[in-house]
């Protein structure tokens, strides 16, 4: 059990990444708010975890979503920014239909943008908070950005930089604002990858509950700060 129980809203919850994230955090004693798009797929994760979780509906490309969730979990200390799409691998930047980037725009930085518009103000006023956005190497500058799936690839440039304005405005306000990768990981996105996601939550997971001396605004990976 954590010395502190707090509650933590994971998007995507119901499957991959999020659902072990979810598990690795209610394993630690946290209050797990288990959110999806499928009220049924949430409803049946929270159940699996147990007491303790509990879940909400939430489709983060809903401009009202967030603060409908927020209006009905309350106050909410860790917010997981799990929830993305990949919809154009294999398509070269100059022919990549734009409606695929829009849509991953839509998901991975409005989505995480909608959310922290939502939830972090509660947090600056408690003076605690942890947000962590799921990113990718494919955004990073330093990794050079991945031709192969290119719309995918700006967006998750794009949540980096949120994360880095999102943590220049709550800096010193007891909130921390961070990136992760997690590198390739077997999901439905991923599904020849040979990293778990149960072994990418641990990093998440860390991220999620970082000391209050610990970085923000941050890109970080296996428990350390890499390059943007």
């Amino acid at each position: 059990m954590t010395a502190k129980s707090r509650t933590a809203l994971v998007t995507g919850a119901n499957r991959g990444i999020g659902r072990a994230v979810s598990e690795r955090l209610h394993a630690l004693g946290h209050r797990v708010v288990v959110t999806a798009r499928d009220a049924e797929e949430a409803g049946r994760t929270a159940a699996a975890l147990g007491p303790g979780a509990r879940a909400a509906t939430l489709d983060v490309t809903d401009e009202e979503a967030p603060e409908r969730v927020r209006a009905l979990v309350g106050p909410v200390d860790i917010v997981v920014n799990n929830a993305g799409i990949q919809l154009d691998w294999g398509h070269p930047p100059l022919a990549v239909p734009v409606e695929l980037v829009r849509r991953q725009f839509e998901v991975n930085v409005l989505g995480a943008w909608r959310m922290c518009q939502a939830f972090l103000p509660g947090m600056v006023e408690r003076g605690w908070g942890r947000v962590v956005m799921i990113s990718s190497g494919t955004g990073a500058f330093s990794n050079g950005l991945s031709a192969h799936t290119p719309g995918y690839a700006v967006s998750k440039t794009g949540l980096n930089a949120l994360t880095v304005l999102m943590a220049a405005e709550t800096r010193g306000t007891g909130v921390l604002v961070n990136a992760v990768n997690p590198g390739q990981v077997r999901t439905r996105m991923r599904p020849q990858a040979e990293r778990l996601p149960e072994q990418a939550a641990q990093d998440i997971v860390w991220a999620a509950t970082l000391p209050d001396d610990g970085p923000t605004g941050a890109f970080l990976r296996g428990g350390k700060q890499v390059p943007w």
